[in-house]
């Protein structure tokens, strides 16, 4: 975790949000997925892997009032932080590795846009999808680089999904509910296909 956690510091620390592939100054498939959910503003909402993400701040511009960001690096959520400004306190932070998260509380919506396909082996994979069979209590939001992605992102290994094949890692917990792919344009105009689906967990479709 530690060599992880030095890894997204630096990044953060050297790197403004232009020089970073993920940058999306609208997070709109994102945004798309939370809204066809049609949950109360006071829906709890997290933010896997948030970083210096622009969806806590659009979410709290539209009235959302439970809203709490984990993410490895404490130098991105402190951008982040910085850029929020007085809007910042209505947003829970939490510094944590994803694979040693332990949630406070159950989340209507567990979001997560490009932190999974970091998780490039079986335990980790296990551990995570452990810890969000317990905190996604109603909804799931995953976003990964398709199977006709990167296979790279910041000079890290990750692993491709197919719409298939990322709802076949979520089928043990959760019924899939739609999937998209997203060509997401950088700021340096290189393009990035993703995988983007939404699950309901089977525990809530139960009662």
């Amino acid at each position: 975790m530690e060599n992880r956690t030095a890894h997204w510091d630096a990044v953060y620390q050297t790197k403004q949000p232009h020089e970073v592939s993920w940058t999306q100054p609208v997070p709109q498939i994102s945004l798309d997925f939370i809204h066809s959910f049609n949950l109360p503003k006071t829906a709890r909402i997290l933010d896997v892997g948030g970083g210096d993400s622009q969806l806590a701040e659009h979410l709290l511009a539209e009235g959302f009032q439970n809203i709490t960001v984990v993410d490895i690096s404490k130098k991105a959520l402190a951008r982040a932080k910085k850029r929020l400004g007085r809007r910042a306190r209505n947003v829970r932070w939490v510094v944590s590795d994803i694979t040693t998260f332990e949630p406070p509380e159950g989340f209507d919506v567990w979001h997560d846009r490009a932190t999974f396909h970091f998780l490039t082996e079986k335990e980790q994979v296990e551990r995570y999808l452990e810890i969000a069979q317990k905190a996604a209590s109603r909804f799931l939001v995953v976003g990964t680089f398709s199977d006709t992605g990167p296979r790279k992102c910041s000079g890290l290994d990750i692993k491709q999904y197919s719409e298939t094949d990322l709802a076949a890692a979520f089928e043990r917990g959760f019924r899939k509910i739609n999937c998209v792919n997203e060509n997401h344009e950088t700021p340096f105009q290189t393009v990035q296909n993703f995988t983007f689906c939404s699950f309901s967990n089977l525990k809530n479709d139960e009662k």
